[in-house]
């Protein structure tokens, strides 16, 4: 299969790089300068994943603007933010509107194909699996379907993104059991930093107290990691 992938970006020379990075590993690119022209096309077909800048010209930042439009049409279209800007308020904004990953342009080309490529398994994972009862993990009440990508919390769907549900997916698979960063990472076919991780279990927790007020099974250890407590 190749995957699409949408570069939003303003700056025509960077856009032409991270085209050619990612052509070069084998993906079909589409490039689109702003907000406008890309959801234009996105209206009638999804990339199968978008990298976005903050900053589109004088739309200052219509990459959030058009991140949660995207998630309106999606919870699992994988999503990295690529910007300058590197504010640790930026940074917690775009992962609160769902975005998988936030990078700054100073990262190398061949990281950044890393850290997409990484993306792209987790979906070839969830296509690779033979038999659809153990892509169900049922521990109390959470429910994760790793065909639908579903997630459910007491009989309520939990609207996670695809880098959410496989870090729940991680730590509800061995319930009880501490999963450091590093081993969250690996589980979940991730290449992210520390604070990246952070703030994803920190939106997932209050996804599930959205629909429960007193959900407390992802469990913080301090200076180890994580680990979804076990039903009692």
């Amino acid at each position: 299969m190749t995957y699409r992938v949408a570069i939003i970006e303003d700056d025509e020379l960077l856009r032409e790089n991270y085209a050619d990075a990612f052509s070069r590993q084998g993906y079909q690119v589409d490039t689109y300068r702003s907000r406008t022209e890309a959801q234009e096309i996105f209206q009638s077909r999804l990339p199968d994943l978008a990298v976005i800048d903050i900053g589109l010209g004088d739309d200052v930042d219509g990459g959030f603007g058009l991140c949660q439009w995207l998630r309106q049409k999606s919870q699992t279209l994988p999503i990295i933010f690529l910007t300058a800007r590197d504010d640790d308020i930026d940074i917690v904004s775009g992962l609160r509107m769902g975005a998988d990953d936030y990078l700054t342009k100073d990262i190398s080309l061949p990281h950044l194909v890393a850290r997409v490529a990484a993306l792209f398994r987790r979906i070839e994972i969830i296509s690779s699996a033979e038999d659809a009862a153990d892509a169900v993990i049922l521990e109390g009440d959470l429910e994760l379907d790793s065909h639908r990508l579903t997630c459910r919390w007491q009989g309520a769907l939990v609207e996670l993104t695809l880098t959410e549900f496989w870090m729940v997916h991680a730590l509800a698979k061995r319930a009880g059991h501490v999963k450091n960063r590093e081993q969250l990472m690996q589980e979940s076919q991730m290449v992210v930093d520390e604070g990246t991780i952070t703030s994803h279990i920190k939106r997932i927790r209050r996804k599930f107290l959205v629909i429960d007020e007193a959900f407390d099974c992802i469990e913080t250890v301090y200076g180890m990691g994580y680990r979804w407590k076990a039903p009692s």
